[in-house]
């Protein structure tokens, strides 16, 4: 072997372009992308430009929400054999159960007639704007595989989310602010897999405004109070000039690294801008009203979807607002006391009605769609003949506002009893594929190479619903 003699400034030039760009490198973590993949853009005219998904954690109880089943009070505790995913997963074997009614009456709404339940008075005065997917069905019966499944395809494979994949697909509208943003996302079920790019190059991931935990709506370390602007102007362009030599001098294309820079600039635009657009105190009284954030009981949810709006506004693509808490068994879960449902449905039926007509009264409703739903559905007995409800995939309730489908409109149907979907079946792929569609996306032609083969949100699957377009 033949020795070469190398200086110290050599070294760390070759090695790393010196610390800055050592500390650079360090950002990047390990994952390994795909190489030589370009952004896909629109395929088709949009009817809508960004999504807002209000996270109903646990699983909201269709058969006391917006299914409307009499057959349930009228056969109140009567005893029936039904193929229970959880039985039948741990057992292999059929398994009875004692009906169980709604404690809450139903009734219709709006010029649409549609049936809701007392737990959404606010939002039934909204019906006339939303389009109810009744037989909704997906894959996993826990909430864990469930959820994954809800937010990336995929129930246990590490797999972008569908706010990694819009954003991926058609960038941001504002380039000073991050194109996917997820408010208040639990840390249980996934955590930040539900908002994560996986292999998409990472600066598609989502940005975490908040936690479910801190009532405080911010993004973490956004402005420094201790250094005067000039002088983090200053930090901020050694570092990038640093960086963008190591870049420079790379042979070969580095995604991980472009990524990381392009993270870090973003980041340094977003100390101008973001504050701006997270101050709700610049909303009048009025507006902050419509969204119950008057009341101590709506104020945590209505102060996120408030803030949904104005992210809506500033041109994020992709705003999720969770209503949930990090515990194994989260907010709508409720295997042994439905009637607690009432509490969560009063903590966000205000908010989310008052978003939709902030919305509609901003114009902003017809480019815009709102995504209201959970990972699953309840059972329509009681579990284990108590006064709960077990998780049910087979069939339960979404609604949709907004950016081009149908208002007023309700799409497929459960059995008589709302145990599982029969006519008009929409599974989680075929509304993935459907909300891409909105959006102007191909869902088969949004695809990113990675390991060797093509990957997409739907994989092989799913379907345009075009009946409820």
């Amino acid at each position: 072997m033949t020795n070469f003699p190398m200086h110290r400034r050599d070294w760390l030039q070759g090695s790393a372009c010196g610390f800055g760009a050592l500390a650079a490198g360090a950002a990047l973590g390990t994952g390994n992308l795909a190489m030589g993949a370009d952004r896909p853009g629109l395929h088709h005219q949009p009817k809508a430009k960004r999504i807002i998904f209000l996270f109903m954690q646990g699983g909201v109880s269709q058969v006391d929400s917006f299914d409307y089943k009499p057959l349930l009070a009228k056969r109140n505790g009567e005893k029936l054999t039904f193929d229970d995913p959880r039985q039948t997963a741990n057992t292999g074997k059929l398994s009875e159960h004692h009906l169980m009614k709604s404690p809450w009456k139903f009734r219709q709404y709006g010029d649409s007639g549609r049936w809701v339940s007392e737990l959404f008075p606010e939002m039934a005065k909204r019906v006339d704007d939303m389009c109810m997917l009744h037989g909704m069905h997906t894959e996993g019966v826990a909430h864990g595989p469930a959820t994954l499944f809800l937010h990336c395809g995929a129930t246990n494979f590490i797999r972008p989310s569908i706010g990694s994949w819009v954003f991926y697909g058609l960038g941001t509208q504002n380039a000073d602010l991050p194109g996917f943003v997820s408010i208040a996302p639990s840390i249980g079920n996934g955590g930040p897999r539900n908002y994560g790019s996986s292999f998409l190059p990472p600066q598609f991931q989502g940005t975490k405004v908040g936690s479910l935990t801190d009532a405080q709506l911010s993004i973490d370390s956004l402005t420094r109070a201790d250094l005067s602007s000039d002088l983090q102007q200053q930090q901020f362009d050694l570092l990038n000039k640093l960086n963008r030599q190591q870049l420079a001098q790379r042979v070969m294309h580095v995604p991980e690294l472009e990524a990381s820079l392009q993270s870090q600039e973003l980041a340094w635009r977003m100390q101008k801008v973001a504050p701006d657009v997270l101050d709700l105190s610049q909303e009048s009284d009025q507006t902050r009203r419509l969204y119950g954030i008057d009341q101590p009981v709506t104020k945590a949810y209505g102060e996120r979807c408030l803030m949904a709006r104005r992210l809506c506004e500033a041109g994020v693509r992709f705003i999720q607002v969770t209503y949930g808490d990090n515990s194994a068994n989260p907010a709508w879960d409720q295997h042994s006391n439905i009637p607690r449902h009432a509490d969560h449905a009063l903590a966000v039926d205000r908010p989310i009605s008052g978003l939709l007509q902030d919305l509609k009264q901003r114009g902003l409703l017809e480019d815009t769609i709102v995504w209201w739903g959970s990972e699953f559905g309840r059972t329509p007995y009681a579990q284990a003949n108590g006064t709960g409800r077990d998780h049910n995939p087979r069939g339960f309730t979404v609604w949709l506002a907004g950016g081009g489908f149908k208002p007023g409109f309700s799409h497929g149907e459960t059995d008589e009893f709302g145990f599982q979907g029969i006519n008009g079946r929409v599974h989680m792929h075929d509304l993935h594929a459907t909300l891409l569609h909105q959006l102007g996306i191909d869902h088969k032609r949004l695809i990113f190479q990675h390991a060797g083969r093509p990957f997409r949100l739907t994989d092989v699957h799913g379907q345009v619903v075009d009946k409820i377009i």
